[in-house]
């Protein structure tokens, strides 16, 4: 697993040089702070659940894995805990990015928050907003389900949300099955891999090429110094008058 640390912008990591790359999955995971988006990113990608992160500032983790037989690098977004306010939700601009760059929204709440249950619909609406005419699919995902004397959020609350949401929703515990989450972020990986890949035409890859000539990272040719010129055209000269005399 590859991680970037302290994203500001959305990347891609580039494909290896002469070789055919593999089809990309993105997703982004979005929802209030502290109700285990990255413990459920991680958990997903390796098996493992670590319990104490440091302050949540938009981490992309890739990996390469097998979908139904292809072979798929999937990237998930993590991002910053979205607040509420008087004026409604306090969305960062990284999070909006986050559902513009991504195949698919995973929107989590846990139920020992009611807030961050509360939150969703309107996670919802700015994902819509986003999406606009190509709006990603979306899952809803309710965590923490292993801590049941602190639930605040009934278990029938999240499967009536979507009812009226229009997504599949599935309760999980990152921290006590692997399983429970796995399955959720792999049908949706399943139903992202069936949709047919964005189409490349002529134009793009002209563009492409077109931006990679412009690249900083390749240096234009530097012009030549015509004092330099000057001063090798007298050395040649006088070498080629040395010449003449001496015969």
């Amino acid at each position: 697993m590859r991680l970037i640390h302290n994203m500001t912008t959305i990347a891609e990591y580039p494909a290896p040089e002469y070789s055919v790359p593999n089809r990309v999955i993105k997703m982004a995971v979005i929802g209030g702070s502290g109700v285990g988006k990255t413990a459920l990113v991680v958990r997903f990608l390796t098996r493992r659940f670590i319990g104490d992160y440091e302050r949540n500032a938009g981490n992309l983790y890739s990996r390469e894995v097998q979908v139904d037989g292809e072979q798929v690098t999937i990237q998930v977004q993590d991002t910053p805990g979205v607040e509420m306010t008087d004026n409604g939700i306090n969305l960062p601009d990284h999070v909006t990015c986050s559902i513009q760059w991504a195949d698919a929204v995973v929107l989590v709440y846990s139920v020992t928050d009611r807030r961050s249950f509360d939150l969703i619909d309107q996670l919802h609406q700015q994902v819509v907003r986003a999406g606009g005419a190509n709006m990603p699919p979306v899952i809803l995902l309710a965590n923490k389900a292993d801590l049941l004397h602190l639930r605040q959020v009934d278990s029938q609350q999240g499967p009536l949300l979507v009812g009226t949401l229009g997504c599949s929703f599935y309760e999980v515990s990152a921290s006590e099955d692997y399983s429970q989450v796995h399955t959720a972020f792999h049908r949706l990986c399943c139903q992202l891999a069936k949709q047919p890949p964005p189409p490349t035409s002529n134009n793009s890859t002209a563009s492409a090429a077109t931006e990679k000539r412009r690249s900083p990272l390749i240096p234009r040719p530097k012009s030549p110094n015509m004092q330099d010129l000057k001063r090798r055209f007298k050395q040649a000269l006088s070498a080629k008058v040395r010449t003449v005399t001496s015969v």
